[in-house]
């Protein structure tokens, strides 16, 4: 089945560069002109992938990422041409789970695009159920339960729990953990895991500035943490 990938930016020449380039890659390629207009064809379309440029007249991509992000959980990569840091941080905080700082070339797109969509077919094939202490990850109903209370966890963040949580006690680097996630070794990357970690760990954590779970292993990376949570388990 093809794919269909929203491609949102208000410059006409790049969305149609994008656009056909995707095309001609055996995707299929809609499109949208600023925030607003890409709410309207994405509740149409129901894109599998979303590019999106944070920098938009009528309503940004900020703003998209915080009303769209509500209604799905369809994987998103940002674009910016911006490369302050924390203009990358927000829209990761947000609920993107990957960036492009422009200009980028079509080819690395792409990669990313078919990295983040096989992470996310991967995580809808699984039929495992991993449990540790309070937390239970169904990888094929994508869902995740802290308790009796279910959260809701991007793709990316869902991937880097369930990583963690088949391979409990393991340090993993930053770059191990990215490669777990995006299928790449990009090194340039490494600081976005930090982001999802502290997003992660606010929504499965009883307390976030002293995690139980998720230890951070300072010099290294990070490791999902065993004593007094049970084992984990597949089903």
């Amino acid at each position: 089945m093809t794919a269909t990938i929203l491609i949102i930016d208000d410059d006409l020449e790049l969305r149609k560069l994008v656009q056909s380039y995707l095309t001609e890659e055996g995707f299929r390629a809609v499109a949208a002109a600023n925030g607003r207009e890409a709410l309207f064809v994405a509740r149409e379309e129901h894109p599998e992938l979303i590019i999106l440029d944070l920098m938009m007249p009528e309503m940004s991509g900020y703003e998209f990422l915080h009303v769209y992000g509500k209604e799905s959980n369809t994987p998103i990569i940002v674009l910016t041409a911006k490369v302050e840091e924390n203009d990358t941080v927000l829209g990761l905080e947000l609920g993107a789970d990957d960036y492009v700082t422009k200009p980028f070339s079509l080819r690395e797109l792409t990669a990313r695009i078919r990295a983040v969509l096989r992470r996310s077919q991967s995580v809808r094939s699984g039929k495992e159920i991993l449990k540790a202490g309070e937390i239970t990850l169904d990888l094929r109903g994508r869902t995740t339960q802290v308790g009796d209370s279910r959260v809701d966890l991007t793709r990316t963040e869902f991937a880097l729990l369930a990583a963690m949580m088949r391979s409990p006690g393991r340090t993993f680097s930053r770059l191990e953990l990215l490669s777990q996630v995006q299928d790449t070794g990009y090194e340039g990357y490494e600081r976005t895991v930090d982001v999802h970690i502290r997003r992660l760990r606010m929504k499965i954590e009883p307390d976030p500035q002293n995690p139980q779970y998720i230890e951070t292993v300072f010099g290294f990376g990070y490791r999902f943490s065993e004593p007094d949570l049970g084992e984990s388990r597949r089903v």
